[in-house]
């Protein structure tokens, strides 16, 4: 049996799969939602000082290498972005300063979100 946590339209689910042997019929089995993870607080975008770094494609979260306040040069890796099974690693553009960090390690993030900004 595999075990998998699933998100569909904003919930997650805790889904257990079964392998059938050829010609076994199938049964139903009704998935309960996940436990709510807490809320965390973070940086909103608009309240952010400096330029935002958003994620070029949907993911997750694998590591924040940065905190508020840090400072990073051109080419310094902020965030390891997993998606389509690769690592990505999401690089500041310039010289600056940590303004906000608007994720956490294992948040999911569409193109175009918030990742962090520098001033």
């Amino acid at each position: 049996m595999k075990h998998f946590n699933i998100t569909v339209n904003g919930t997650a689910y805790d889904v257990h799969v079964e392998e059938l042997a050829a010609g076994a019929a199938p049964t139903a089995v009704a998935a309960a939602p996940a436990p709510a993870a807490a809320p965390v607080p973070v940086t909103p975008a608009a309240a952010a000082e400096g330029t935002a770094v958003e994620s070029p494609m949907p993911g997750t979260i694998l590591n924040v290498n940065v905190t508020v306040g840090a400072s990073v040069k051109a080419g310094d890796v902020l965030v390891v972005l997993e998606a389509m099974k690769m690592e990505n690693e999401i690089k500041a553009a310039a010289d600056g300063k940590v303004t906000a960090v608007h994720v956490r390690k294992g948040d999911s993030v569409d193109s175009g979100s918030p990742l962090v900004s520098i001033a």
